[in-house]
């Protein structure tokens, strides 16, 4: 039986929504390690439509001389959530339909690895809400943003995790790494 691995960028305040922000703040190569693992141990990748859409462009042209990642994000088997079908294609992908946490619970139990989610805020939402993830790093970024989505909403389902890992990089990020409770 696979694992849900989720990967979020966010604010103090919590906001996922166009991490743009992030940039101000740099990528610290040690970021670049975590998220390295995180993706290493994936054999798929789990994503919302609209994200799917968002890093299609942006990965399917870039080789691993360009950025490490590339042939993670173009070769892995992405798995797709969304009710409308893709406006791009990319790599091999399947596309899931709509929302379905028994759908997503039989892909993970007939999955031997990683099932790697970055992004991808309401389907987050939903697998939270589920308990599917079975792994949650935040990178939190030392800025309060007063607007925007937030990974969680306000009357929304208690959360309870238990912290297994941490790290501090040196542009002020701190990766939270939590379970299950």
């Amino acid at each position: 039986m696979g694992t849900i691995a989720v990967h979020e960028f966010v604010s103090l305040d919590g906001v996922f929504e166009d991490p743009a922000w992030t940039f101000d703040f740099g990528f610290d190569p040690r970021m670049g390690e975590t998220l390295a693992a995180i993706t290493g141990a994936s054999t798929g990748i789990l994503l919302g439509r609209t994200t799917y859409e968002m890093f299609a462009p942006a990965w399917s042209t870039r080789t691993a001389e360009d950025d490490p990642g590339a042939p993670f994000f173009n070769d892995t088997r992405k798995y797709v959530v969304g009710a409308g079908t893709p406006t791009v294609e990319w790599g091999p992908s399947t596309l899931l339909g709509a929302y379905d946490a028994d759908a997503i619970r039989t892909l993970k139990e007939g999955t031997d690895g990683v099932l790697y989610v970055s992004g991808s805020g309401t389907l987050v939402r939903g697998l939270l809400a589920d308990g599917l993830v079975d792994e949650l790093h935040l990178f939190v970024y030392p800025i309060a943003l007063g607007a925007g989505r937030r990974l969680w909403d306000d009357g929304g389902a208690v959360a309870r995790l238990a912290l297994v890992g941490h790290d501090v990089y040196d542009n002020g990020v701190v990766h939270l790494a939590y379970g299950p409770a």
